[in-house]
């Protein structure tokens, strides 16, 4: 990540663990654990300014991907390599709340499952589509290796089946063991990516729609050939700074049909619960090939 930021709200103690060999791949995220974690996110870790009021707190209990159990859907433990010498694959199964596997989905943004896995402190981001062997009721990348030590949360995005279903954001935590590196980065609106350069404009507040354009240039000049991507011009995930809450972003205007390009300007609506920092990941395609562009965004009140 080009402009990563280290989470205050772990503290010394995960900096001591990330130091440890864990090899503990498919670690859940406790509820306890997640709560107190959004409880630091909330206690003005970048400033008085960053903190919440009641109605945001309490907006909090609905936040997406912050346990492994949400909705009536349970996501198992996931398995993976456990060091950075490692390969193989990455692998988990979606239960329902009996514990029976789910092997039928709705179909959102073009793929039945979207599985985005970030390091803790918001590096490493990734954003891939397993396949599910529907013998098994397994979604796997069968070839899987890390780049880099550390803790990673691993979220598994998803519509169930059924009228009027809503889509579920479920996590687990992978540990990866070797020598990690922690990274720190401030606040940052604009990234270079494979020799582009991509822009982000507009303001995050709390508790509102916020209406966000990214906007996508090639040595100075707009780029005009981006093409459909996950059913849009560009794809946006918001983790919230703490307890990597997970949160929806929507695109703005109609789908494009396959052979439409647009760009420069990707525009996007998104809503976070509580003023603090967040981080920003964009996928978008030109030539058949996606760049991720990175950003860390304070919102206020």
């Amino acid at each position: 990540m080009r402009a990563p930021v280290k989470l205050a709200a772990y503290g010394a103690g995960l900096v001591v663990a990330f130091g440890a060999a864990f090899g503990l791949a498919g670690v859940a995220v406790p509820d306890s654990v997640v709560a107190a974690w959004a409880q630091s996110s909330e206690s003005g870790s970048h400033g008085e300014d960053h903190g919440s009021s009641g109605e945001e707190q309490a907006t909090d209990h609905a936040m997406n991907g912050v346990s492994a159990s949400a909705g009536g859907y349970v996501l198992s433990p996931v398995t993976a390599p456990s060091a950075t010498d490692d390969a193989g694959a990455l692998s988990f199964r979606i239960l329902d709340e009996d514990g029976r596997p789910v092997t039928e989905y709705t179909t959102a943004h073009e793929k039945d499952l979207h599985l985005i896995v970030v390091r803790t402190d918001g590096a490493e981001f990734r954003h891939v589509h397993p396949v599910l062997d529907e013998a098994t009721s397994t979604w796997s990348v069968p070839s899987w290796s890390w780049d880099a030590a550390g803790t990673y949360r691993v979220y598994a995005d998803f519509t169930p089946t059924g009228d009027n279903a809503e889509g579920v954001t479920l996590t687990r935590t992978v540990e990866v063991s070797g020598d990690y590196a922690p990274v720190e980065a401030e606040a940052s609106r604009t990234d270079e990516v494979d020799g582009y350069t991509v822009t982000l404009d507009g303001n995050l507040t709390s508790g509102t729609t916020s209406d966000l354009t990214v906007t996508v240039e090639r040595d100075g000049q707009p780029v005009t050939k981006l093409e459909p991507y996950l059913g849009a011009f560009g794809h946006l995930v918001a983790l919230r700074e703490g307890d990597l809450a997970y949160l929806h972003v929507h695109p703005d205007g109609e789908e494009p049909r396959e052979g439409d390009v647009g760009g420069p300007d990707v525009g996007f609506a998104a809503e976070v619960p509580t003023a603090g920092r967040y981080l920003l990941y964009l996928d978008f395609q030109v030539d058949g090939e996606v760049h991720t562009a990175e950003f860390v965004v304070e919102a206020g009140h």
